[in-house]
């Protein structure tokens, strides 16, 4: 069932002379459902006829930019910080039109926004704008109101937006379910008008009929402010969000060893791919388009461990985000409908990965590994303006298909900001390909350390060897010395791609790429704009203890040679 939500607005003035209310509403793109749908009313604060513009820019920030922050981020962090940083806005606008002497009055608002993603609904909240829900023939209040607890001050907000540098905003989430109906509504409607009677009106003929029924009613009931009403009802619901494939994870049983020739959901197993003792990867064709696809499940023995499914959802969840826009460059994930037990569904390519065919002898030139480059930099990019470290680029997470495409592999170790905290934990990537921040000094894996890991499985590509030679968990102290440039191991290197690949796997951090894009720059421009050379390290920081070694060393020297003097030599 795809994402399908009728939607109602009405808007009237009423006896004020002004409407400072206003309202909007943001639809998901077709072919990008997963990222919700937002809907948010303000009413503005009559404080020197600014009111309506707070309450418009409060509301269009919010509808101008809640698609454009990475897929990645949860809902509530993505509404906190778009809210946040308006209130830190208006709150500016307000301080510096008081320090002009207050003439122009302070433009404050309320705001309540309802966003319907996957499975979830979620409101955020300031001031006294409501939100309800209707279910079942029952309504519940999702908001508390900001407001002075008293028939006679019910206008005095203790919250608002552009009141303080920052703003308090309460959360709200739970499950959205085909049939719900949201209402948004001012308090020019809910103050005129009895729960009773606003759930009736809401259940008339279309949203928008209810819509103007409930504020033509507020009017008539004897409303003296503004009447706002938005009703949204949930005929369908779009893909699930990360909540969802977290509760399908908990919920579903696991797929019990299967055989070639066995068929699960419509998918008949063709091959056994790949069995790790934690996963096992399948070959299997989709009966209705007789497309291969690839399919993991967990193995048996890992069926029951929470922590486990909680990771494979997390992958599932977010193959899906970052490749619903543009699948370039990684492996698309299927959303399954109406799944019978817990498992993952991937495009199937055929083809190897880099470290299999650098493993049986394959020779690839130098504009070839140049390419290969360029594609994985492009990939890690998107991953990073999505907020998302891989944690563990390596040839064996390089795949070329036969469709001649590169593409990354492997999202299940990746940290988005919302995997499991066992995931977090885990001390992920492969020490060879490590930079010397995280194997050295322990520290976290970011978008630098993919970077790094990149130019090491460049170097490695171009050369045969690894920069700083192969490195076990148990090892320490292999950051010593600086690479020898790929040219000197491979005579048709050109100096400029010896530049670029020595500065990737730098010693020193700060001599490194920042970004992928300044990576990916780097390799498309080749000889036109070369880089500078990398300069050396200084001993000192390949090895802090060197110095004094020296300095020992030169001083034993010394004494020797003294000792010879006065016992040995004549006088």
């Amino acid at each position: 069932m795809s994402f399908d939500v009728d939607i109602g607005y009405a808007c009237e003035a009423g006896p004020r002379e002004h409407n400072e209310d206003f309202a909007g509403v943001l639809r998901p793109p077709p072919h990008d459902e997963a990222r919700g749908l937002l809907a948010a009313i303000a009413d503005g604060v009559s404080t020197g006829g600014r009111g309506r513009e707070a309450a418009q820019t409060s509301v269009m920030s919010l509808v101008t930019d809640f698609h454009a922050v990475p897929a990645t981020w949860e809902t509530t962090v993505a509404l906190d910080r778009l809210i946040g940083a308006h209130n830190s806005w208006l709150a500016d606008h307000n301080r510096r039109r008081q320090g002009e002497g207050g003439q122009q009055g302070s433009a404050l608002t309320t705001l309540t926004a309802l966003v319907l993603q996957g499975h979830t609904w979620t409101v955020a909240h300031v001031g006294d704008t409501r939100a309800w829900l209707l279910r079942d023939g029952e309504c519940v209040q999702l908001t508390q109101d900001h407001a002075l607890d008293h028939p006679d001050l019910r206008s005095q907000l203790t919250r608002a937006m552009g009141l303080d540098d920052s703003v308090r905003v309460d959360f709200l989430q739970g499950e959205l379910h085909a049939g719900d109906t949201f209402m948004l509504t001012s308090d020019g409607v809910h103050h005129a008008l009895k729960r009773r009677r606003l759930v009736d009106l809401a259940c008339e003929g279309s949203a928008q009929e209810a819509s103007d029924a409930i504020v033509r009613a507020a009017l008539d009931a004897g409303g003296r402010d503004n009447a706002t009403a938005l009703v949204l009802r949930v005929r369908g619901l779009a893909s699930g969000a990360l909540a969802d494939a977290l509760r399908q994870g908990r919920q579903l049983p696991v797929p019990l060893r299967l055989k070639v020739g066995d068929t699960l959901d419509g998918y008949t197993i063709t091959a056994l791919v790949a069995d790790t003792g934690v996963h096992r990867l399948f070959q299997a064709r989709d009966n209705a388009t007789r497309e291969l696809v690839a399919i993991k499940t967990l193995h048996e023995s890992r069926a029951s461990d929470p922590e486990e499914r909680a990771t494979l959802a997390h992958e599932a969840w977010l193959g899906l985000r970052v490749t619903e826009r543009e699948g370039q460059g990684f492996v698309r994930v299927r959303e399954v409908k109406e799944a019978s037990a817990f498992y993952v569904v991937f495009d199937w390519h055929s083809g190897s990965t880099l470290e299999q065919m650098l493993s049986d002898g394959r020779s690839f030139s130098v504009n070839e590994v140049v390419q290969g480059g360029i594609a994985a930099a492009r990939a890690l990019g998107r991953l990073h303006r999505q907020r998302v470290v891989h944690r563990d680029i390596k040839p064996a997470n390089l795949h070329l298909a036969d469709d001649g495409q590169w593409r990354v592999l492997d999202l299940g170790v990746a940290i988005s900001g919302r995997e499991p905290h066992a995931t977090r934990e885990l001390h992920a990537g492969t020490p060879s390909y490590m930079n010397p921040e995280q194997w050295e000094e322990g520290g976290a894996a970011d978008a630098a350390s993919d970077l790094y890991a990149l130019g090491v499985t460049l170097y490695r590509w171009l050369s045969g060897r690894l920069p700083y030679g192969e490195i076990e968990p148990y090892q320490t102290g292999r950051f010593r010395r600086d690479p020898v440039p790929p040219s000197r191991l491979r005579p048709e290197v050109p100096i400029w791609l010896d530049h670029v690949v020595l500065k990737a796997v730098g010693r020193d951090a700060r001599q490194r790429f920042e970004t992928a894009e300044e990576f990916l720059l780097a390799l498309e421009r080749g000889a036109s704009r070369p880089l500078a050379p990398p300069p050396a390290t200084p001993l000192m920081r390949r090895d802090p203890a060197g110095l004094w070694k020296l300095a020992f060393a030169i001083s034993a020297l010394f004494n020797a040679l003294l000792i010879v003097w006065l016992l040995f030599l004549p006088r």
